[in-house]
């Protein structure tokens, strides 16, 4: 597994997580940029942390449309985003103690 995700990394695990979604979806569910999600997705991709797939060149020609390509999550980007969360949430818990702010 890659060292500890960023919280852009894991925004895009959690948005690809639900179903196999396509890049202009995950920019949307993110509201992240494409030129950081993209390569995001690449580096992801890279690590093994998402698997791609393309959809059929019919279905795009259908839609007059170029093919999208899907992003899913592969089982260690599943185990990543869950121990990112875990990361954060600890995180969180340790700056809400060290500022004396109530835990949510």
């Amino acid at each position: 597994m890659p060292r500890g995700l960023g919280i852009t990394s894991l925004q895009i695990l959690a948005a690809a997580r639900a179903e196999s979604a396509y890049g202009l979806d995950i920019v949307v569910r993110t509201g992240l940029p494409a030129g950081t999600v993209y390569p995001t997705l690449g580096r992801l991709r890279d690590a093994g942390l998402v698997k791609t797939h393309w959809e059929d060149q019919r279905h795009a020609d259908r839609e007059g449309r170029p093919r999208r390509r899907f992003y899913t999550l592969t089982a260690s980007g599943n185990r990543a985003l869950a121990a990112g969360a875990d990361q954060l949430r600890a995180t969180a818990a340790a700056l809400h103690t060290a500022l004396a702010l109530p835990n949510p």
